[in-house]
């Protein structure tokens, strides 16, 4: 097994890699992966079953900071983040995107499919329409029910007042 540390690699160096000229049918998702949880574990393995390799993107401190979801988010850092989603069996590979979106990366990767979990519809999907204007695909995985980083966040709030 590799280790996880060698499957993060730097933006330029992930295009090199797995870039347009590639010779592999690359699949594509992101994510903040705050806190990895079995729907993020499901909607890895489910997109990678969709080609030869997986890209995992995942957003750095500063881009999930503006994303909204609170002051005290991520609660994880950046690097352990991608080290964490990189020990997954599923995941060939690991970037960080500093955008809003990684709409640039999409466009600077050309992945053949494009995955998103089922929190969102495909016409909220960043890169969608890039994606299908060169042929590629976008799925949408379904989401498992009763998983999501907010809601455990929330539920460990909730209870850390009780003990």
């Amino acid at each position: 097994m590799r280790p996880p540390a060698s499957k993060v690699l730097e933006r330029r160096d992930a295009v090199r890699v797995a870039g347009p000229d590639r010779s592999f049918r690359l699949v594509f998702t992101n994510g903040c992966f705050d806190v990895l949880h079995r729907g993020h574990v499901e909607c890895l393995a489910q997109a990678r079953r969709l080609g030869d390799a997986l890209l995992v993107a995942v957003n750095t401190d500063a881009s999930a900071g503006r994303l909204g979801k609170g002051p005290e988010r991520p609660l994880v850092d950046e690097r352990s983040r991608a080290e964490v989603v990189a020990a997954l069996e599923c995941v060939d590979l690991v970037t960080l995107f500093d955008e809003d979106t990684p709409r640039e990366l999409i466009a600077e990767l050309q992945p053949d499919v494009l995955v998103k979990g089922g929190d969102y519809a495909e016409d909220e999907v960043a890169g969608a329409a890039m994606v299908r204007e060169w042929g590629g695909r976008v799925v949408i995985v379904p989401r498992v029910p009763g998983q999501s980083t907010s809601g455990l966040v929330e539920r460990i709030r909730g209870r850390s007042g009780e003990g």
